[in-house]
């Protein structure tokens, strides 16, 4: 390509105009206002997952369960107008609500009102203890409690849930997912009881084609009056109610860490299946381990001997976290709580998991927190005659829209003492593949 060539005046001349235009623009610069990155915009963070089925969690609760990570709705989710006790704060991405003002106003004065209802069962909560760092993960209200709040709730007509508890009223919410897949305008509140001591209400809206949730968060203030702690509209991109009666919906934009989506246990799961699932299924992992995602029993368990099956085991035997010394685990106590939990011997654990002769010690191997993992659910039994329990057991994988991704059949045997030995599993895969474990 041929080169240009500036006569030496026109470069001069393009030179001089040029230091002109930088000099005029310094003079003219006005320092601009501060604009939030995009990154800053999503402050606060979204909401997390509400069970109200089980835990399960959890979700906690314990990691690998359903109820883990479960968080109370007085933040605001990411691109959502949340308005706070001291005034309202607006994102710069701001949410238009399907809701009229005074629609949103009286969302929360009901929430008041049903908050209210249930003061007297509040009464042994302190503010201070709800509202002071260091406390977002205690637990203060019994699940006793829980229950007669979500019934005093229900006494009023209203839709209410909490972990690991029987949904009230929840006609009105599969009433609702009807209307919303004729295309009828419609709106249903569930209210949820944290067990930390808040209350929140969640309002689904279809109007006009759009779908969004409208949240309200509740806490208690000196002398126990309910106050509002925050409120806030969200776009959801979609919604499913599924066969087993888990509504799943997935919110427009989803925050890093966050869930792909979030859900409720809608009809309610037998008290039998929910004391089965608490007692032997609850805390256990797809991911982390082979237990769940192997066809074992007595003849090949050796098979599922990984370090990272230690430590539910652990919690589950005695009901507490592990404490490692300097990331071992003493022999007497590894082979006494995997001998109770498994078919094993010491024989086979000093074989397979990495047994240390001179230290007379198992190495210690901290599960690390997985995204989206599902979890198991009870759903039906059989006991057998010789005293154990067939558990048919649902993993439910909410983040990727399954309430029934795949069916074990886990084999336990209950001992007198209260403690049980896993004595074999068999998994089938249903509506999603079965997770391959480390």
């Amino acid at each position: 390509m041929k080169k240009i060539e500036w006569p030496e005046k026109t470069k001069g001349l393009l030179l001089l105009l040029l230091l002109l235009f930088v000099i005029a623009a310094f003079l003219l610069k006005e320092e601009p206002a501060y604009t939030l990155t995009t990154e800053e915009a999503r402050e606060p963070e979204a909401l997390g997952a509400f069970d109200a089925e089980a835990d399960e969690t959890g979700s906690e609760a314990a990691e690998g369960s359903e109820a883990s990570g479960t968080e109370v709705w007085g933040t605001a989710p990411s691109g959502t107008k949340e308005e706070t006790a001291g005034g309202s704060k607006v994102s710069p991405q701001e949410t238009i609500s399907l809701l009229t003002e005074d629609e949103q106003k009286q969302l929360q004065k009901e929430a008041l009102e049903a908050a209210e209802y249930c003061r007297e069962l509040y009464k042994d909560i302190r503010a201070t203890e709800m509202e002071s760092e260091g406390e977002n993960n205690t637990f203060l209200l019994t699940r006793e409690q829980q229950t007669a709040i979500t019934a005093r709730l229900g006494e009023l007509g209203l839709v209410s849930a909490a972990d690991n508890i029987n949904m009230v009223n929840y006609e009105k919410v599969e009433e609702f997912y009807a209307a919303y897949q004729e295309g009828k305008d419609a709106l249903i509140t569930i209210f949820y009881v944290d067990p930390e001591g808040g209350m929140s209400a969640l309002t689904f809206v279809y109007r006009k084609g759009g779908l969004q949730t409208h949240f309200t968060a509740i806490g208690w203030d000196e002398g126990g009056t309910p106050g509002i702690r925050g409120s806030g509209t969200n776009n959801l991109k979609e919604m499913k109610l599924t066969g087993k009666g888990y509504l799943i919906y997935t919110n427009e934009e989803v925050v890093a860490h966050g869930n792909l989506r979030e859900y409720f246990r809608v009809k309610p799961l037998s008290g039998e299946c929910r004391k089965l699932t608490e007692t032997y299924v609850s805390g256990l992992s797809y991911v982390d381990y082979k237990l769940l995602v192997t066809d074992w029993n007595s003849s090949n368990v050796e098979e599922i001997l990984t370090p990272g099956l230690f430590e539910d085991l652990y919690r589950i035997y005695y009901g507490e976290n592990v404490k490692p010394e300097k990331d071992r685990i003493p022999a007497d106590i590894y082979e006494e709580v995997m001998t109770a939990c498994l078919p094993v011997t010491p024989e086979q654990l000093r074989q397979h998991c990495g047994y240390e002769e001179s230290s007379r010690s198992y190495p210690y191997e901290r599960l690390l927190p997985r995204q989206y993992p599902p979890f198991g659910e009870v759903v039906d039994y059989t006991r057998n005659a010789d005293g154990t329990i067939t558990l048919i057991v649902d993993g439910v994988w909410p983040d990727y829209n399954s309430d029934c991704a795949f069916t074990n059949r886990l084999l336990v045997q209950p001992q007198k003492d209260g403690s049980f030995r896993y004595l074999s599993n068999s998994i089938e895969e249903k509506e999603l593949e079965i997770p391959v474990s480390d």
